[in-house]
């Protein structure tokens, strides 16, 4: 099956997920077995932070990232990249590109992780294609942190990588294939997945 036939979409949280672990896709969307995060403290307390920034001005992102305007909470759904998602908040720069803007209830601990940036790219890849419009960097505020925020640049590779995640979970989600598991054996000891993963 090419890329370009197939109708599925795919979230960003399916990408973070499989980030994660390959076989949270089959287990999500193979065999339909939630995993039931809604409980953990840290996704709560994310969704409420979110809930509050969606309702609270802030200007200090125009001040520091030089920034015209900005659309919140704002869902695309790519179909080229078959991807939707929510962003944050959209910028529109001075210098004619737009950038996504993802608040994180996290201290900011000497580097940006791989699913955050991750997460930018994604939105970046739905923004270019939804806006027809450069994005070249993204940027993470880290509530826990003073709201420090990092600017995130992005590469091709950075690109060329999300499309590669992309291909492989919608070949897992239309085939049925069992991925191989992480070989980070420290992601098991938690796992949703656990009991069943074998």
């Amino acid at each position: 099956m090419l890329w370009s036939e197939s109708e599925t979409i795919i979230t960003i949280s399916d990408v973070l997920e499989f980030l994660f672990c390959p076989r949270f896709i089959y287990f999500m969307h193979c065999l339909d077995i939630p995993q039931h995060e809604e409980t953990r403290y840290k996704v709560l307390k994310g969704r409420d932070l979110h809930e509050r920034r969606r309702t609270t001005n802030i200007d200090y992102v125009r001040k520091k990232i030089d920034c015209t305007r900005k659309e919140r909470q704002v869902f695309i759904a790519a179909k080229k990249h078959h991807i939707k998602g929510i962003v944050d908040e959209v910028l529109f720069l001075r210098d004619g590109t737009a950038a996504p803007l993802e608040y994180k209830f996290a201290e900011y601990k000497d580097r940006v992780y791989r699913t955050h940036r991750y997460q930018l790219v994604l939105q970046a890849m739905m923004i270019a294609e939804n806006y027809k419009i450069e994005v070249n960097r993204g940027y993470i505020c880290y509530t826990r942190s003073n709201n420090l925020v990092k600017q995130v640049d992005f590469k091709k590779s950075d690109f060329n990588k999300a499309v590669k995640m992309i291909m492989d979970i919608l070949e897992v989600i239309e085939k049925g294939l069992y991925p191989e598991k992480t070989k980070d054996k420290a992601k098991c000891v938690d796992c949703t997945y656990r009991n069943i993963c074998v």
